[in-house]
């Protein structure tokens, strides 16, 4: 009997402990596989936290530095600049934002006649213009005119203290078939201003090869920033070079010339050239061709040979130039190209072939250019004066 109830004491208490034992966590199941003591394992963690906080304070350092260091070299770029505009530093884009400002829009209308050879361009209206006088208003006005003839331009009417004024004025320019690719009507607006410069609102430009010329072109067209003036086309000129060391002869062969300047009130010119030598930066030489009538794309076909030592060749400039005849008034210079040894660029090149293929003719197209600008260049004295010699000198 005694037996039973110690065994029955022994299984009670068994039970209680099983049912009032902590649960173990997943933290102490986790520490109770490593292979470790506990206070290894803590010391471990403590490291590595330490470790992790300090790599964080490291990386805030290295960017507060950095920010500091940038703020630095910027005071001293800006302190460096002694008498400089230091706007662009602090507003980069200033002029893109002054370029994208709306300036308003045109309305207009083209109309190509292929038998007479002619464009008119109408100026129709403006809208919503920028306001250029400090009323908050404009006195605007449109002018036009095409790239193949910048010198001649046609204006409109202004129209005072309007941003939306109506002009309803038509031009008629003169443009041949051909012409038409390489052609482009340009159309400026104004703000009028009667004691000082006028201010261009905008531009609007529009190919004409890019348009179906075959029926009326009407439409709107936002008013663009005005770009640089396109430097007049004056045309192009072919000529050929032939030098002979043997007998000292320089044969230039005037070929022909295309898309000329417009000269004449008719759309044509009365072209003509001259074929000069410059010899030690002094005029020497002079010959020049007939006249051809009524044409800016002239044939020539006509040779002239020069007496030009093989010493003088070094020393020599070659002026070609393109006239525009006129019976009643002084005859006007279109353009001139030079050539020689202190030419540059196609002047140079075609100089250069010559003199390095004797013998042989050598053709080549060259640009004319403004008549100013070549005698910049060249700097020559009017006159040519023959030396003097010795004995004549001292008598």
């Amino acid at each position: 009997m005694v037996k039973k109830n110690t065994t029955a004491t022994t299984v009670s208490s068994t039970a209680f402990f099983r049912t009032t034992a902590v649960p173990i966590s997943w933290i102490e199941t986790i520490l109770n596989k490593i292979p470790l003591p506990r206070w290894a394992i803590y010391a471990l963690a403590g490291v590595a936290l330490f470790l992790i906080l300090l790599i964080i304070i490291c990386c805030c350092c290295c960017c507060c530095k950095r920010k500091k260091n940038q703020k630095k070299k910027e005071k001293i770029n800006l302190g460096n600049l002694k008498g400089k505009v230091t706007t662009s530093l602090v507003q980069p884009d200033i002029e893109k934002l002054a370029q994208n400002e709306y300036r308003g829009r045109l309305q207009y209308s083209i109309e190509y006649s292929y038998q007479k050879e002619e464009v008119t361009v109408a100026v129709k209206q403006a809208a919503a213009l920028k306001a250029m006088d400090s009323g908050g208003t404009s006195d605007p006005y449109a002018t036009v005119y095409l790239t193949n003839d910048s010198r001649r331009k046609s204006e409109t009417k202004v129209h005072r203290k309007t941003l939306s004024p109506v002009f309803n004025e038509a031009f008629i320019f003169k443009v041949l078939k051909t012409e038409i690719p390489d052609t482009a009507v340009v159309i400026h607006v104004y703000d009028f201003n009667r004691f000082s410069k006028h201010d261009m609102i905008g531009e609007v430009r529009l190919p004409l090869g890019e348009m179906d010329l075959h029926h009326i072109i009407e439409d709107w067209k936002e008013l663009t920033p005005g770009g640089k003036t396109e430097q007049e086309r004056l045309g192009e000129i072919c000529f050929s070079l032939r030098y002979v060391p043997g007998s000292s002869k320089l044969t230039v062969v005037i070929l022909e010339a295309k898309k000329l300047k417009k000269m004449d009130s008719d759309g044509f010119s009365d072209p003509y050239v001259k074929v000069g030598l410059a010899l030690n930066k002094k005029k020497w030489k002079r010959k020049k061709t007939s006249v051809k009538k009524n044409t800016i794309n002239p044939y020539f076909n006509e040779a002239f040979t020069f007496d030009v030592t093989l010493e003088q060749i070094q020393n020599v400039d070659l002026i070609i130039s393109v006239w525009d005849h006129d019976k009643v008034n002084k005859n006007e210079q279109i353009g001139k190209v030079f050539l020689g040894s202190r030419a540059s660029g196609n002047g140079l090149r075609h100089w250069s072939d010559m003199l390095a293929h004797p013998r042989r003719p050598m053709a080549q197209w060259h640009n004319l250019q403004p008549a100013e600008e070549v005698d910049k260049i060249l700097s020559l004295k009017s006159n040519f004066k023959l030396p003097i010699p010795e004995a004549l000198q001292r008598s």
